[in-house]
């Protein structure tokens, strides 16, 4: 048996550049060992698998795996399989679609080249001492910018949002993998942990995503889950009304641009992210 499968690199201005994604279609045809099979065979951040197409309600039903585990939502896989569907599947090319994850239906549209997702509401889980992370990384105290709390967030995903005083820092953190990997266990309130450091370098937004999975600190090229995460954080502290581009993956050799476009009004949370997909691949698996 064989099945269809595009490659593409999703928050990328250029081909080779933001993070990769494999799409597989008639995905129902696997069973979940399968599927995670494949995505560790392809070892990308995620694969994603179409277990259901509406081309005539121009929606999808989607899982996401990473190499070790399955995700109830991500951002540049919502991101990169709506352009692949938008662009490549569906013969009418709609600006608009519904992908349904297990969180839920994700809408999702098209601009220009920009594909746009609307997160959920974010639940904001917890926060923590800067000091917690001196245990565990190379940072100094003078490092952290308390203006701003360290708080684990989640629209799907949880991430702990750290903010950090310049670039420097930013650039040259080192973590203690096994010290880092107890504390996350220690305190993060969901299965899913990973870090979100950031850093406002004057105008610029400057990122950067790690987490442990297979027993290895990973960084990520290009996290949209995080974004929509660290959207509501700004949101919430820094301004209620927020339009501006994450960059991501500079410091691996993967720069991605995430835009961002959200408003709080209310108690109520309006979070967009988007970004370019790029192109690279198609051809046949067998399963």
């Amino acid at each position: 048996m064989t099945i269809p499968f595009y490659i593409v690199d999703v928050f990328a201005e250029k081909k080779y550049a933001g993070n990769q994604l494999a799409v597989f279609l008639d995905a129902e045809k696997l069973s979940d060992k399968e599927m995670q099979t494949i995505a560790r065979e392809i070892n990308f951040a995620e694969s994603t698998f179409i277990t259901n197409l509406k081309p005539e309600s121009n929606a999808a039903t989607i899982r996401i795996f990473t190499a070790e585990y399955e995700m109830k939502f991500a951002g540049h896989p919502i991101v990169g399989t709506s352009w692949v569907l938008m662009n490549k599947i569906f013969e009418n090319k709609p600006q608009n679609i519904i992908l349904t994850v297990p969180i839920g239906e994700i809408p999702v549209n098209q601009s220009g080249d920009l594909v746009w997702l609307q997160a959920a509401q974010p639940e904001f889980l917890g926060t923590f001492s800067a000091d917690d992370f001196l245990s565990f990384s190379n940072l100094e105290r003078s490092d952290f910018d308390d203006q701003f709390p360290i708080e684990e967030i989640t629209t799907g995903s949880a991430f702990v949002i750290v903010t950090l005083q310049s670039k420097a820092a930013l650039e040259n953190i080192i973590l203690d993998k096994a010290k880092m990997n107890e504390w996350l266990h220690a305190h993060c309130k969901t299965s899913h942990r990973a870090l979100y450091f950031y850093c406002l370098d004057g105008a610029k937004l400057i990122s950067r995503m790690l987490c442990i999975e297979d027993n290895q600190l990973k960084e990520d090229a290009a996290t949209g889950s995080a974004s929509t995460c660290l959207q509501a954080f700004l949101l919430k502290y820094h301004s209620p009304e927020i339009e501006i581009i994450n960059h991501q993956g500079d410091f691996i050799n993967r720069p991605s641009q995430i835009y961002f476009k959200g408003k709080l009004s209310e108690n109520h949370f309006d979070i967009k992210i988007g970004g370019k997909t790029q192109f690279i691949a198609k051809g046949e698996w067998e399963v």
